[in-house]
């Protein structure tokens, strides 16, 4: 069981489209990104994570780009050792990073947050959105 939960469903991804939703309306538009690390699982929508570098100032993009109100990191695999939940977390509690609307309802009640540090690190997970919190 241990092995399927932490390794079987997941798989590496060779190629995903990061985008974020501009502030002013609903459209999404690509966030420039390079060395992607990624993975997901179909067997839940919450299991996307993502790892990444922008050429992007945190300040452009939180003038251009919806923020994200309720950011909470969830955590990864620990062969996925580029993605630290608890770090990300607790650098967006103290403001030295900044999270972003990527898409909502990616899935049903899911939405993906990007959260980007001011040296360009960036990271993606999926998390419920308020259809389904409690």
């Amino acid at each position: 069981m241990y092995y399927l939960q932490v390794y079987a469903y997941y798989e590496q991804l060779d190629a995903v489209e990061l985008r974020l939703t501009v502030a002013e309306g609903d459209a999404l538009e690509p966030l420039a990104a390079s060395d992607v690390d990624a993975i997901d699982a179909d067997s839940s929508p919450l299991r996307f994570r993502a790892c990444f570098v922008t050429p992007e100032p945190v300040e452009k993009l939180a003038r251009t780009y919806a923020t994200y109100p309720r950011p909470e990191p969830l955590t990864a695999p620990g062969w996925f050792d580029c993605y630290d939940a608890v770090a990300i977390g607790e650098a967006l509690e103290r403001g030295e990073a900044q999270a972003f609307m990527s898409q909502e309802n990616i899935h049903d009640g899911v939405d993906r947050v990007i959260a980007v540090f001011p040296d360009g690190r960036g990271y993606a997970w999926h998390q419920l959105n308020e259809k389904f919190r409690d």
